[in-house]
């Protein structure tokens, strides 16, 4: 994977970020939400940053980024597309709805768009299992979604 070049003020205002939990290494999950929220995604060379500052090894941080789902180490797109796949989303076919958004979009799951518009990944459960099967694009949620609404959903963007 290409190496990211990070701008010197980002790194400064990561270190910043890292300052403001007092570089404990107990705040290392709120160091990483901060800095996936400057990124968008958490690069090796930002986990390498955050591992020298927070006085912790650069395998601790990467193993929290590689456990923990909400994490990424690759860009997202501008429109991030998540499909639940929670019991209840997956028994109302929240599997042919991610089936019609691969097809739409032409990428697999984890993957973004070529013009970076686009990324689809899934998850366990969005909490919102009245409404399935459920979608999130950002911050908007959208239920009891069907294949036939795909093209209608990514029209709005």
């Amino acid at each position: 994977m290409a190496k990211v070049k990070i701008p010197e003020n980002k790194v400064q205002e990561l270190r910043d970020l890292c300052k403001n939990f007092d570089n404990e290494p107990g705040e290392l999950i709120n160091v990483l939400h901060g800095a996936q929220g400057m990124f968008g995604y958490l690069p090796a060379e930002v986990q390498e940053i955050v591992a020298d500052e927070m006085n912790v090894s650069v395998a601790h941080v990467y193993g929290v980024v590689t456990f923990y789902s909400f994490f990424s180490m690759l860009p997202k797109g501008k429109h991030p597309i998540s499909i639940c796949m929670g019991t209840a989303c997956y028994v109302r076919g929240a599997e042919k709805v991610l089936d019609e958004f691969k097809r739409h979009l032409e990428v697999k799951v984890g993957e973004t768009t070529p013009d970076g518009k686009y990324s689809l990944s899934c998850l366990r459960c969005v909490g919102a299992c009245g409404l399935a099967p459920v979608v999130t694009i950002g911050e908007r949620v959208y239920g009891r979604v069907s294949p036939e609404d795909v093209r209608g959903i990514l029209e709005e963007y």
